[in-house]
């Protein structure tokens, strides 16, 4: 078996001074913030991101429902989650019963007090559409309200969407990493 790395970035953002506002949703779409009810949901949300996607390549939890439910059950219960900064998107098509979970955030706070991002995901047929600068931006919102003066994430570097929503935002390279992946 070859093992082989994956280059991503760490990257960063001073929330000091900054304000970020909110643009409207699209129709149908409803942003949910943190809800202990909607765990299910954020772990469908992040399965469906995530598993053909390059991050589960070095992350094997991502590639089961299983395994993503279990990484938002680990982040949700360690100490320095953030609710504020834990958000959904819904879709709600007007021929639908229930609504589709599309896109979610979740995140907490070192033991520094420093912001972390620790999972934001789009569902493929949902993607470039916004969703994933109103997840950011909620989470942004709620950090700061939460007293957090700087946020950190990691990124795929291939990642196109992802790094330029995250430069767009205000987010700068502070390292590069590379994780083995098989």
């Amino acid at each position: 078996m070859q093992i082989r790395s994956l280059k991503r970035f760490c990257m960063e953002l001073n929330l000091r001074d900054k304000h970020f506002e909110i643009p409207p949703l699209p129709p149908g779409f409803r942003a949910e913030p943190w809800n202990r009810s909607l765990l299910d949901a954020h772990a469908r949300t992040h399965y469906m991101s995530f598993r053909d996607e390059p991050d589960a390549k070095i992350f094997e939890s991502f590639r089961t429902y299983k395994g993503s439910r279990q990484v938002v059950e680990y982040m949700v219960n360690r100490p320095g989650f953030l609710p504020e900064a834990t958000w959904l998107i819904t879709y709600f098509p007007s021929d639908a019963v229930y609504p589709v979970y599309v896109a979610g955030i979740q995140a907490g706070r070192d033991h520094a007090g420093f912001g972390a991002v620790q999972n934001i995901g789009v569902i493929p047929e949902f993607r470039h559409r916004g969703l994933g600068f109103q997840c950011l931006s909620r989470a942004l919102i709620g950090f700061q309200k939460a007293g957090v003066s700087g946020v950190r994430l990691e990124v795929t570097a291939t990642n196109e969407s992802a790094l330029g929503l995250y430069r767009k935002v205000g987010f700068v390279p502070i390292r590069v990493l590379y994780r083995a992946i098989k």
